[in-house]
């Protein structure tokens, strides 16, 4: 476990690197962001050949698997679902923060500022095709993982959630912070439940990236 947690630990230091009102104006974010979520899953993709191959072995389905072409049309299908589900529910979220809490939509705004200046299909791209995925196959496919093996499901998916939200803290953004948690719980939970399904979540995840920040920001 020594591995897991100094990945995580990585991650906060980067995370913190970006989101800190203290360094952040130093640093490009985005491609940050990119760099630091290419770096770790290279490394969790690493640290998983160092270790025993069997482990991160899915239990088989005594079923019969279905054909390559129809796993990826259902992969694709409940990909899209989850993406636009997620985003009913930050778009629903929205509308009821900005009632109780008066700070939410100026920190909503801070969120959305950076962005400015990107090239919008830059910033889609490296959503849809790296940062996205990059991410969700750190912190479910290898980070959730792991603990889910070392502890168990319940457990695993408890600790991941916590640490994926508390990598945002050093924002210092209530609503980003709220956002991770409520992003961590989904993902994570769905991860909890279907780990077969992973491809799916990494879609999900590239496609309400892009969709939340560039094509249809709330």
């Amino acid at each position: 476990m020594k591995r897991v947690w100094s990945l995580i630990i990585l991650a906060f230091l980067l995370w913190t690197l970006m989101f800190s009102p203290w360094t952040a104006p130093h640093v490009p974010f985005w491609w940050t962001m990119a760099g630091s979520a290419l770096t770790l899953t290279v490394l969790s993709l690493f640290a998983i050949r160092m270790e025993s191959t069997e482990e991160f072995k899915n239990p088989k389905d005594s079923n019969k698997p279905a054909p390559l072409y129809l796993r990826i049309i259902q992969e694709c299908l409940l990909g899209i679902t989850i993406a636009i589900g997620l985003w009913c529910v930050f778009w629903v979220g929205n509308e009821v923060s900005q009632w109780i809490f008066p700070f939410a939509r100026p920190q909503v705004n801070l969120i959305y500022g950076m962005k400015a200046g990107e090239n919008p299909w830059v910033l889609s791209l490296l959503l849809l095709f790296l940062i996205g995925p990059a991410e969700e196959i750190f912190w479910r496919g290898y980070v959730q993982r792991r603990f889910m093996m070392r502890y168990n499901a319940n457990m695993g998916f408890i600790i991941t959630t916590a640490c994926y939200t508390l990598v945002h803290i050093a924002s210092l953004n209530f609503m980003l912070i709220m956002s991770s948690l409520v992003c961590g719980v989904a993902w994570g939970g769905l991860y909890r439940f279907f780990p077969r399904h992973l491809p799916a979540i990494i879609l999900s995840h590239a496609l309400w990236d892009a969709a939340v920040f560039v094509w249809f920001p709330i």
